[in-house]
């Protein structure tokens, strides 16, 4: 069960902090840049063993150009975010914008010290990535004045970004808080990844972080009681999905304590931020934030991971979903599989339940081989059907004329980048109350959509285009011209 063909995290995470500790000690030896780098952590989950698709070495992101090369590349190389904090200095400044403006001129310049050390660098305004040893790594900076600039202007109302730095201080604090859980419990990696492959497989990308996904998993860890800890990752995946459908998440907070850092103090204060955030809930039970109370050591007010997402409604949907997945998957434990219910239904969503459908061109996607199942064609109306583009493939062919010319093939490569992840957000620029969409982040080929309630819309001209949603598929269609196969609608909006 559950025997899918990709490298164990564990095993595969040798080269990857090889990679990592030679990069760390590459910054920390930096000699002309202003400020000297004090500290180098990473962030990704992937270094704490918990990422469904751990990184593998790409051939181009090497700094010399003898290695042997296959025969094809992937088009698309992921970044692996770390954080990095410089000396202090009383130079900086105050105001948040030049802050960040400062932050980037410093990572510009680690970026050509690196390069001139003999290391690939993609730069910009917005980001900073290494290419060494295999992996792609993106430089952020925190700074902990960032913290305070940030709290000092929410006080005094000015208008301003959302600071970086807060939530480089929770990825922080969390990875350190996460690692501390695998020395502990052998089969906490395990269980995480099968719950965000369950999360993404039933396209809830869009509402649970994958921290919040780790801190429930964690808690199950922590307190298990009546039983004892889970020793499998099965008998953990079930406990998951169980405590997912039957914890009472309207009236209780979940106390995530790995270290044994609360008190009573603690306890108290916890509970008291989480009364607050109930307060609204006798004026609009429908609308609680955040409707999953998640409290850390690091983040006693839920602020992290849960303050926008998910609702009441997604909530539920989700405990819904981890029901059904739970009776289904103890009754394969206790008889087997027979019949037409086996194991992958765990991870089937049924489209069914969606307004509209959209599919994608799973060669266009940027990385294909990661899709668990191809989507079905769902039963509704044909809205459109797109042809695929021309202008992305997610592999490219290496051939001996590469190694000499290894710069020029380096610069096809895409870094960050994910067709998919761009057509949300264009699709959520272009509508942004008109409906909800629904995803896969880690290897999914079908998008779902639900319609917004008139309410929420507001009583405009929208309504009137919402009598013919057909329309509005249309445009989503033109949205992701070259991504998009087709597009289905199920249901019509109702109008209130």
């Amino acid at each position: 069960m559950f025997n899918w063909n990709y490298a164990d995290p564990v095993s595969s995470s040798g080269a990857l902090l090889e990679a990592f500790d030679t990069l760390a000690k590459q910054l920390r030896l930096l000699d002309d840049v202003p400020l000297k780098i004090s500290t180098v952590q990473p962030l990704d989950s992937a270094f704490r063993h918990t990422s469904v698709f751990p990184p593998e070495p790409h051939p181009l992101a090497y700094e010399k150009s003898s290695q042997r090369l296959p025969n094809f590349a992937a088009t698309c190389v992921r970044s692996l975010e770390v954080m990095i904090q410089l000396e202090g200095s009383g130079n900086w400044p105050l105001d948040p914008v030049a802050m960040e403006k400062t932050k980037s001129a410093f990572l510009l310049r680690i970026g050509e010290s690196l390069e001139d050390r003999g290391m690939f660098v993609t730069a910009s305004e917005d980001e900073v990535n290494v290419l060494t040893s295999g992996y792609s790594f993106l430089l952020k900076i925190f700074h902990e004045r960032g913290l305070v600039v940030q709290k000092q202007a929410g006080d005094s109302n000015i208008q301003s970004a959302p600071s970086e730095d807060k939530e480089l201080f929770f990825r922080s604090q969390h990875s350190s808080m996460i690692n501390g859980l695998h020395g502990i419990y052998q089969a906490y990696g395990p269980v995480v990844r099968l719950a965000k492959r369950w999360i993404s497989a039933h396209l809830f990308s869009s509402f649970i972080s994958e921290e919040a996904v780790e801190l429930v998993a964690a808690y199950l860890f922590l307190r298990p009681f009546p039983f004892h800890a889970p020793s499998s990752r099965v008998t953990g995946f079930l406990r998951f999905l169980r405590l997912l459908s039957s914890f009472d998440w309207t009236f209780s907070p979940m106390i995530v304590d790995i270290n044994n850092d609360f008190n009573l103090k603690d306890e108290k204060e916890i509970n008291e931020n989480f009364m607050l955030s109930r307060r609204s809930y006798e004026q609009n039970p429908h609308d609680i934030e955040p409707a999953m109370f998640l409290a850390t050591s690091y983040d006693k007010s839920s602020e992290a991971w849960t303050k926008q997402s998910p609702s009441k409604s997604v909530l539920k949907r989700i405990a819904s979903y981890a029901k059904s997945s739970a009776e289904l998957l103890t009754n394969l434990i206790i008889h087997g599989q027979s019949g037409q219910y086996t194991w992958e239904c765990l991870y089937r969503t049924p489209l069914s339940n969606y307004d509209a459908v959209i599919l994608l061109h799973k060669e266009k996607l940027c990385r294909p081989h990661h899709v668990l199942f191809p989507a079905e064609i769902p039963n509704g109306k044909l809205v459109i059907q797109g042809k695929p583009s021309n202008d992305f493939h997610p592999y490219m062919p290496l051939s001996k004329s590469v190694v000499r010319s290894l710069h020029d093939t380096r610069d096809k490569l895409l870094v960050n980048f994910d067709p998919t992840a761009y057509f949300l957000r264009d699709l959520k620029c272009a509508f942004p109350v008109t409906f909800k969409l629904w995803h896969d982040s880690i290897g999914g080929d079908a998008i779902g959509l639900t319609w917004e309630s008139s309410k929420k819309r507001g009583r405009d001209e929208d309504d009137e285009a919402m009598l013919d949603p057909t329309s509005i598929l249309k445009e989503v269609g033109d949205v992701g011209k070259g991504l998009v196969r087709s597009v289905h609608l199920l249901k019509a909006p109702k109008l209130e």
